[in-house]
């Protein structure tokens, strides 16, 4: 549906894209259930949006859904309609829920190549119509960076998160605490921004556009999984995983900076899966620091294996990364390759 017009005094210009979750729900006093709203709705509760001297247009999902129902289509159309309104706006807010928000963030940091403009994804943990939600000081922030600009240009052209007063690279956070307004963290790069009397822009760490045209990668292949390693975890459970059919990649969690079991059992599936082609990445299960392998003699057994140490991506990263990577249609040599190469600043070199 084409985006819907409020009123403007046009200067810049941002579109709002409206996908779902919690910031958009309300309460059934009937029930005590929350079921969602159109944004016009949301935009009574924010009045605040009127004041902006910025021209404000809207396109919502239809119907909107709930972040758990979340999928690589949906990735797909928040990058179709960027790249379809790109040169009408000077900025992009997707509201959306928090529980795959870092995986969306993940995604459109990598189908979005050449990115000169901010994308704001932004939601809340209580429904705006609440009364101490903060649904609105999120909606009016994420608004204002995604409409910044100076000497012409965007001062925030990456896709970004904001959440509760921080601005952080979309690629790099992971939600951890599902009952705080501090529901996001980005443990290895801080944040781009932070807002307080003044919006204060952390420079030095923001990406810079390539100057290239906007180009979308939209491929995506889910033959990838994440395995998790835990104590007393059994071979034939961990085989299991490494077989399963038509699987391509796995993101393997490992202990500290990359550290994995050495017995023999666990050594030889890894090998296994190595040479019938199947790319091995090894995360950190911890929130922050790096995978770095070799360094222990736990971790040396996957060096030699050609396990790949993923650095300091975070889990939802690597996934998502390797989702596009194999949507190109390169070969796993290449994608391994890709891998430890920092793409859109996701990880650390």
């Amino acid at each position: 549906m084409p985006p819907q017009k409020t009123k403007s005094r046009s200067r810049a210009s941002v579109l709002l894209i409206y996908t779902g979750g919690t910031i958009g729900m309300i309460r059934d006093h009937k029930t005590g259930t929350l079921k969602p709203v159109d944004f016009q709705q949301i935009s009574d509760e924010v009045p605040e949006i009127g004041k902006f001297n910025y021209k404000i247009d809207v396109v919502s999902f239809n119907p909107v859904i709930d972040s758990s129902n979340m999928g690589s289509e949906h990735w797909i159309r928040m990058a179709e309609i960027i790249k379809k309104n790109y040169e009408k706006y000077t900025g992009f807010v997707i509201l959306h829920g928090t529980d795959t928000m870092a995986y969306t963030a993940s995604a459109l940091s990598f189908m979005l190549e050449n990115l000169s403009k901010p994308v704001v994804i932004t939601g809340a943990m209580l429904p705006v119509r609440e009364v101490r939600t903060d649904a609105r000081e999120n909606l009016i922030t994420a608004i204002e960076i995604a409409a910044t600009i100076e000497k012409g240009k965007a001062v925030v052209p990456e896709v970004c998160v904001y959440f509760d007063y921080l601005l952080f690279r979309g690629n790099r956070v992971t939600k951890v605490n599902a009952s705080k307004f501090e529901a996001f963290a980005s443990m290895n790069l801080p944040p781009l921004a932070e807002a307080g009397v003044h919006l204060r822009f952390n420079r030095n760490l923001i990406l810079k556009p390539t100057g290239k045209k906007l180009k979308l990668n939209l491929g995506v292949d889910s033959s990838v999984g994440v395995i998790r390693l835990f104590p007393g975890m059994t071979r034939q459970w961990f085989a299991s995983q490494l077989r399963c059919e038509g699987m391509k990649a796995v993101v393997l969690e490992t202990y500290g900076s990359g550290n994995a079991p050495t017995h023999d059992w666990f050594l030889e599936e890894l090998e296994l899966a190595a040479r019938h082609g199947m790319v091995i990445v090894s995360v950190s299960q911890c929130r922050g620091g790096s995978v770095e392998q070799g360094v222990y003699a736990t971790s040396a057994g996957l060096e030699r294996l050609g396990v790949i140490g993923g650095s300091d991506m975070t889990i939802e990263t690597a996934l998502v990364k390797l989702m596009l990577l194999f949507g190109k249609k390169l070969s796993p040599k290449e994608v391994a390759r890709q891998m430890v190469k920092p793409l859109s600043g996701e990880l650390t070199i």
